[in-house]
């Protein structure tokens, strides 16, 4: 519970590093960097409940993900990326639980699956529900504009934060067992 605690205040605490951009009503935020880091160190169960605590507070009103709280933030613009982060911590905890399963080191070629599993389930996933929203929730955006205002800018910074979240997971997981519940053989 600890642990699922400290992550749900580091995905809060990644919310508030926002960089708006004038072409976009969706921002530039570490949010889904604190997802991919949940998901890959807490594993799926924790991973998930971890952000999806987040999302059920902001939606009871608390201001918790730099904006004003309610159904107002999670039915605005960036609402179709936002219900699917505790599903993205899940799916990049799942494969991490089963790429360290047993294993306390990774090869090579399980680092390079774990950085695309990461980079899918953390970014890629994200435009699946975050850009039809986007096109949706807005007159001003078709789906080829939402593609254009909600996902074409953020790809490099989204492989950049898969990266860094990769190397964080590969890194800190193996150190870490004590938080994952212990299976009964």
């Amino acid at each position: 519970m600890v642990f699922t605690a400290l992550f749900a205040a580091l995905f809060i605490a990644a919310s508030f590093i926002k960089i708006p951009l004038p072409f976009s009503p969706v921002p530039i935020t570490l949010q889904s960097f604190a997802v991919m880091i949940a998901g890959g160190l807490l594993g799926a169960v924790y991973g998930f409940w971890s952000i999806f605590i987040v999302i059920i507070l902001t939606a009871c009103g608390f201001q918790l993900m730099n904006g004003p709280g309610g159904f107002a933030q999670i039915l605005g613009p960036t609402g179709g990326f936002i219900w699917m982060f505790p599903f993205a911590a899940l799916l990049i905890g799942w494969f991490s639980d089963k790429l360290f399963s047993g294993k306390k080191k990774l090869t090579i070629a399980q680092t390079v699956w774990l950085l695309l599993a990461v980079y899918a389930f953390g970014s890629l996933l994200l435009y699946v529900t975050g850009v039809p929203w986007l096109a949706h929730y807005s007159p001003k955006y078709d789906l080829h504009g939402a593609y254009m205002a909600g996902m074409y800018p953020f790809f490099i910074g989204d492989a950049i934060k898969a990266a860094a979240a990769a190397l964080v997971i590969k890194a800190l997981r193996p150190t870490l067992p004590s938080i994952r519940p212990i299976k009964n053989k």
